[in-house]
């Protein structure tokens, strides 16, 4: 069996994948960047007769190839025909279409975040006080920790646009042109001054709470900090 655990809510999908494989006693986990063909089929085959079944988790594999690679299509081929195999590829970004029905059917966890953080995340600009209502939306699905490092990382994003030290952030270099276009422009709605004082706000934020250095909750304090955009 083929499955794959893939999805942009990291976290969720890592929880997944790691419960899966502490299913199995000494499961063999491969780096998707070092896996090569010999090696696949080696684990699988270069097995005695009467040695127990190997169960295989590969971890970035699929995002990081070429489909139309040799060596990928060698996997693929191999993996696809022999059903008896049992195989996981954890990803941690949401594949394609594509990249999916390129193992002919397998089985797929899809661990993504709800549309509305998004909406949440577009919103950050002065004076959108449509940002605090959508932030109270998300509380209901949401915890409020991870809300607030997604705040975190937007603002390091937004940074990266217009500091042009997107080379230096992995999260930056992964961006679509499209992406990197609507960063810009609500980028522009602060300036770079801007930016940064609220960035080193997210960071006050960050380290009062954790050492509970404030009174407020984080909830209440993350409501000032839209408010105050």
């Amino acid at each position: 069996m083929i499955s794959i655990i893939h999805g942009n809510d990291i976290a969720r999908s890592r929880t997944f994948y790691i419960e899966e494989r502490q299913k199995y006693e000494n499961p063999d986990v491969f780096d998707g960047e070092k896996l090569d063909y010999n090696t696949l089929f080696q684990t699988f085959e270069g097995n005695s007769l009467f040695s127990e079944k190997r169960f295989v988790f590969v971890e970035n594999y699929i995002s990081k190839q070429r489909a139309n690679s040799n060596e990928f299509k060698e996997i693929v081929e191999y993996l696809t025909k022999n059903k008896d195999i049992d195989i996981t590829f954890w990803e941690d970004k949401e594949l394609t279409k594509a990249q999916i029905l390129a193992f002919k059917n397998p089985v797929t966890n899809l661990f993504n975040y709800p549309q509305i953080l998004f909406t949440f995340l577009d919103s950050l600009r002065p004076n959108n006080l449509t940002s605090v209502k959508l932030f109270h939306s998300l509380m209901e699905t949401m915890e409020t920790e991870l809300i607030f490092y997604m705040i975190v990382r937007q603002f390091r994003l937004l940074l990266s646009q217009v500091e042009n030290t997107e080379k230096n952030i992995d999260e930056a270099k992964r961006l679509a042109p499209w992406q990197k276009s609507k960063l810009k422009t609500q980028a522009n709605y602060f300036g770079k001054d801007r930016l940064i004082t609220l960035y080193k706000k997210l960071y006050k934020i960050d380290y009062e709470t954790k050492y509970g250095l404030t009174s407020l909750s984080l909830n209440s304090t993350i409501d000032i900090f839209l408010i105050d955009l």
